[in-house]
């Protein structure tokens, strides 16, 4: 437990999300920013509004002797899991952006890692922290919607040849790994903290104009049953025209209906339950905005600072490994159904 200071972070990855992460901490009057680590040149990066030692590898950051307590891992989805454990080797707390890891073993890996050393590994799932969907888990762990009977989760976002840039690691298989890990997992991790684990996957996929693009489908029909009782479906694509459609849940009950819609699943678009009356909720952030493209709420200052009221004994982790390992073993299960196994 970290006791009468700051919280000292690094960061590694000095992208898009690695500077949300950065602007968060040093937002923070608890937290304060020790280093930034990226494999591009630093004047590539926009950093000129971080004055804090920049190094060019993961190695040469850990072993510069910097005192801090955190590692940020924000580089590609396919070095997270790593990078945890490089970090988790030198007994620092992991902040891990999704998804943990590309594969279960990856993710088990690094829990091993958190435990054998003792510390902690927080998974980013930000969309948890916004108001519809702090507002539903109330429900359901209530059962004010009695029985869950059907839930669609619809994600009709729009990535094309302004995201997928050449030369990028995103669109390949071992750095980005996929559309449900890159778009998508911050709603497959909702739906799973709602619902629990799912079972009986079946899925159709197909790549309707990323061809090009990225070595993977760009959308895919997924159903399923959950362990806990009652069906549902998962609907996503990445070749919406132009802009983003909507990310939506609509959840069918033995007492009720509700949808959660908008483009990011911030606005409660129906609520009709048996004896119960919609509370006015707090106005959701608004999306991170990368300028040709928008991505889900921006509501990193929520896990700074749950990672910061963790570590000093005043909370627990909003998101533990445990639900990370969990949403990419779900996100796996749904892969094998691609290329299934003769």
């Amino acid at each position: 437990m970290i006791v009468g200071e700051k919280v000292k972070f690094a960061i590694i990855g000095a992208g898009h999300i690695g500077k949300r992460h950065a602007e968060m901490v040093l937002r923070n009057e608890d937290a304060e920013l020790i280093a930034i680590c990226d494999i591009k040149k630093k004047e590539e990066l926009g950093l000129e509004n971080f004055d804090v030692p920049y190094f060019d590898s993961v190695e040469a950051m850990l072993d510069s002797g910097l005192v801090f307590d955190v590692v940020n891992i924000c580089s590609p989805n396919g070095l997270h899991a790593k990078h945890s454990v490089q970090a988790l080797e030198q007994r620092k707390h992991i902040v891990c952006e999704k998804p943990m890891g590309l594969t279960k073993a990856e993710c088990e890996q690094v829990i091993y890692t958190s435990l054998r050393v003792s510390r902690q590994v927080f998974c980013v799932m930000q969309n948890r922290y916004s108001p519809p969907s702090a507002w539903i888990k109330d429900v359901i762990e209530r059962g004010i919607m009695g029985k869950i009977f059907m839930v669609q989760l619809n994600c009709y976002w729009n990535r094309d040849e302004r995201y997928y840039k050449a030369g990028s690691w995103k669109g390949s298989s071992d750095l980005d790994g996929g559309t449900l890990f890159t778009q998508f997992s911050h709603f497959i991790d909702i739906m799973f903290w709602l619902f629990g684990d799912i079972k009986e996957i079946q899925g159709k996929f197909d790549d309707f104009t990323h061809q090009n693009l990225t070595a993977f489908e760009d959308s895919g029909f997924v159903n399923f049953r959950f362990v806990n009782g009652g069906m549902g479906s998962l609907n996503y694509s990445t070749a919406v025209w132009d802009k983003n459609l909507e990310s939506s849940i609509t959840i069918i009950g033995e007492k009720g209906s509700v949808k959660i819609g908008g483009q990011y699943m911030n606005e409660v678009e129906y609520c009709h339950i048996d004896g119960y009356t919609m509370p006015t909720l707090d106005e959701a952030s608004p999306a991170n905005d990368y300028g040709s493209y928008k991505g889900s709420a921006a509501n990193h200052h929520f896990v700074i600072q749950n990672v910061i009221d963790t570590l000093k004994g005043r909370t627990s982790a909003t998101t533990n490994a445990l639900e990370g390992l969990k949403v990419v073993e779900i996100i796996e299960r749904i892969y094998e159904l691609r290329n299934p196994k003769i």
